[in-house]
């Protein structure tokens, strides 16, 4: 039996993406899932568990720095109520998994979305936009509210019947899990779509990331989801710490070191690690501080009175430590700090409208979506 599939389906791991897959997969359809990774979204660890539960074939592919360009560029269709560039990212997976169709010889794409599920990305006007964009026009089915669109090729050639589509709509969910009990799906997922760039914690990080690093790329915003991070700023200059809050958390800052970084640990005591990014061409004094607000998370550095010693390493080198650095633990909230979510989400705003202005004046007509 031939492994090539008939259908790609884009598959978050929400229950929208599974149903999808399984409305098709009854028509006796070969269906692939592709589940796109980037900093904001995504598992490769979960999918070999969907695999299992949902028995799906599923794969997935790293789209992070394709992701991190086209924040760096800023989205041609603006930002949602945080930091979520619902429509351009939606766009970019498409063109994505658009050629990871042509590649397997598959005959069209399908997601899990429902018209007027979504205010920015899922009104009929913006379906049309983003299948368009993206170049998916007449290749692109969307089973779970297919006979409110128009028909595609797929339907037309008689690969998928129409009669056997749904016509789900709105912000409601009781259809979908009608459809996942008929479907025997027990293990439901939770609603919520898992985008970091939705969230204003961690938007505020990655913000910060995007707009102080000349070339913000996707090591740096997977970056900014470790630990505890803070900012200082000097001289025009601007120095990033991240601090570990947990054992996995200094794993994972171990792995993310780059050969210009800082790790630094406490080299008698147990305690977080820290790594700093670009810290080979740091000042000494701020290294120096960088090293007492990361012994500062050390309960036992704090409870021994004094100076505790920090080892500096530089990148991934194993060996002698480039220096020990005698510190005072405590937390240097004067010089080091983050930028709240209220003063971002006003910058951000502003860009916005500059560029709509900016726009404007040279008589183009940007999309204006809703925040959603």
């Amino acid at each position: 039996m031939s492994n090539q599939p008939d259908i790609i389906v884009l598959f978050s791991g929400g229950l929208d993406s599974i149903l999808a897959a399984k409305v098709l997969e009854r028509q006796g359809l070969k269906v692939r899932c592709l589940h796109f990774i980037t900093p904001f979204f995504g598992s490769a660890k979960a999918v070999p568990y969907w695999r299992n539960v949902y028995n799906l074939d599923i794969v997935s592919q790293d789209v992070g720095e394709d992701f991190a360009n086209m924040l760096r560029q800023r989205p041609e269709h603006g930002f949602g109520k945080v930091m979520n560039p619902c429509v351009d990212c939606k766009i970019l997976l498409l063109r994505k998994a658009r050629i990871y169709m042509e590649s397997v010889g598959a005959k069209g794409l399908a997601t899990g979305e429902v018209l007027g599920q979504r205010p920015m990305s899922q009104r009929r006007d913006t379906l049309h936009l983003i299948m368009r964009d993206a170049g998916v026009s007449g290749t692109l089915l969307r089973p779970l509210c297919a006979t409110h669109l128009p028909l595609t090729q797929m339907e037309e050639s008689g690969l998928v019947d129409r009669t056997k589509l749904l016509s789900f709509s709105g912000r409601g969910r009781r259809d979908q899990l009608d459809l996942a009990a008929e479907l025997g799906i027990t293990e439901i997922p939770t609603p919520g779509g898992g985008c970091r760039l939705t969230e204003k914690e961690n938007a505020r990080r990655y913000w910060t990331v995007l707009t102080l690093l000349p070339c913000a790329s996707n090591e740096d915003f997977t970056l900014a989801n470790l630990g505890r991070q803070f900012w200082h700023h000097e001289d025009g200059a601007h120095y990033w710490l991240c601090i570990g809050r947990n054992g996995a958390d200094n794993d994972k800052l171990a792995a993310a070191v780059q050969p210009d970084d800082m790790l630094l640990r406490l080299r008698d005591l147990a305690g977080p690690m820290a790594l700093a990014r670009h810290g080979a061409s740091w000042p000494r004094h701020v290294l120096e501080s960088a090293a007492a607000q990361a012994a500062s998370y050390a309960p036992k550095a704090v409870a021994s009175g004094g100076p505790v010693a920090v080892r500096v390493r530089q990148g991934q080198a194993e060996g002698e430590s480039l220096l020990d650095l005698e510190v005072k633990p405590e937390r240097l909230e004067q010089f080091w700090g983050e930028t709240p979510w209220d003063d971002i989400k006003v910058v951000i705003k502003a860009e916005a409208r500059e560029r709509f202005e900016a726009a404007l004046q040279s008589k183009q007509k940007p999309t204006q979506a809703d925040g959603e």
